[in-house]
């Protein structure tokens, strides 16, 4: 008899897991009167950050200037509460799930320490554009494509369209 490993883990149906995201985005923009996004508050937390080592060089510093004022913290936003909510419902449902372990999930091909590097390095350069972009996947392309903006979609597009093209040159990493 062959000894496998059956997968114990029970995933919901992608389909419907696309149709809460998208009751979460109208709700949303319901409540907030915009959509959704993380990288901002990234933002606010690089802001915060540069703030409290150098204050000095936060304001006086053209980008930085912008988002410090004296009577709010930069991490005064929805956004880093978003970010909080979303990170204590992971760890839940992983948790509930029995998903949650320190591993570093990777091919036999590739060694941890690669796929740390590239996972660090594809997370920079995914930050980067985010700033560039003026938005993260979930709020350039999710909450842009809900309201019909041909820059959602534009930006959709290129995401995955970039992803598809680059993947050829990185899938003997994973494959």
């Amino acid at each position: 008899m062959e000894n496998t490993k059956q997968n114990k883990h029970i995933y919901w149906n992608p389909y419907f897991g696309g149709f809460l995201l998208g009751l979460i985005v109208l709700f949303t923009f319901y409540v907030t009167g915009r959509g959704l996004g993380a990288s901002g508050a990234m933002k606010s937390t690089v802001v915060a950050a540069v703030d409290a080592v150098a204050p000095t060089h936060a304001e006086n510093n053209a980008y930085y200037s912008k988002f410090i004022s004296e009577e709010k913290s930069p991490l005064n936003t929805w956004l880093i509460f978003e970010v909080i909510g979303m990170l204590i419902g992971g760890m839940i449902s992983g948790g509930l799930s029995g998903r949650i372990g320190l591993r570093v999930q990777h091919s036999p091909k590739i060694t941890k320490k690669r796929r740390l590097y590239f996972a660090l390095g594809g997370g920079i350069l995914f930050g980067i554009g985010a700033q560039i972009g003026r938005g993260c996947t979930s709020g350039a392309a999710l909450s842009g494509m809900s309201v019909l903006s041909v820059g959602g979609f534009l930006i959709t597009m290129s995401i995955f369209g970039t992803g598809y093209l680059v993947a050829y040159f990185f899938r003997k990493n994973w494959i």
